[in-house]
């Protein structure tokens, strides 16, 4: 994916303020063996590319002054109530280090499994995505977790799926190895309610006669 920025050179927080007003978003690109550079990004074009899940886990090429370099997205803060990106971190990459991303998980052939076609189990998503180690070239845009062996009372574990060639999980990842989906059969909980006494009717009494 392509990005477009522009060297930012008036920094502090009321330059800040004042890009923001006019529709740009302050960043920095940081790594390597290079000096952070300070960066503007048109707001608009941002805010919809943050939408896109390959703008949070792929090799970007951020243009500046008409030379490209390639980088990772590494932080960005949103405004508390406004859909308005306040900052943006990008990173350096080096096609000949490894570099570690947080990868999203795409669950499928859920519907498939036995669990869920004669068990009537529910499957739970525990973790939507993994954290791995790779070189940029062999980053994976999602991992793809199939569903359809699982059964119930089953969990699949991080280790349990299989990754892409160049592809392994980080180091505490691998030792820990979490759940990342389960299935259960989901359990109804009847309310104990103590049955009630009819309730007895009061007798009334006969109207007594008045004479005249």
């Amino acid at each position: 994916m392509k990005v477009v920025a522009f060297e930012r050179s008036v920094q502090g927080t009321g330059a800040s303020r004042r890009l923001r007003n006019s529709g740009k978003t302050p960043g920095i690109i940081y790594g390597s063996t290079d000096t952070p550079l300070a960066i503007e990004l048109d707001h608009n074009a941002l805010f919809h590319a943050l939408r896109k899940e390959a703008f949070h886990s792929s090799i970007l090429d951020i243009e500046i002054g008409g030379k490209a370099q390639k980088v990772l997205l590494r932080d960005y803060q949103m405004h508390p109530f406004k859909p308005l990106v306040l900052h943006i971190d990008f990173q350096r990459v080096s096609a000949t280090e490894k570099i570690h991303m947080r990868i999203p998980l795409h669950f499928t052939h859920a519907d498939d499994s036995v669990a869920v076609k004669l068990n009537g189990a529910v499957i739970s998503h525990i973790a939507n995505d993994l954290e791995v180690s790779c070189l940029p070239v062999d980053l994976p845009e999602f991992i793809e977790v199939n569903l359809s062996a699982i059964e119930v009372g089953h969990s699949i574990h991080a280790k349990d799926v299989p990754l892409p060639k160049g592809v392994s999980l980080v180091l505490h990842v691998e030792q820990e190895n979490p759940v990342i989906a389960n299935a259960r059969i989901p359990t109804v909980k009847v309310a104990d309610t103590e049955p009630t006494a009819p309730v007895a009717a009061t007798p009334t009494e006969p109207a007594k006669e008045v004479k005249a």
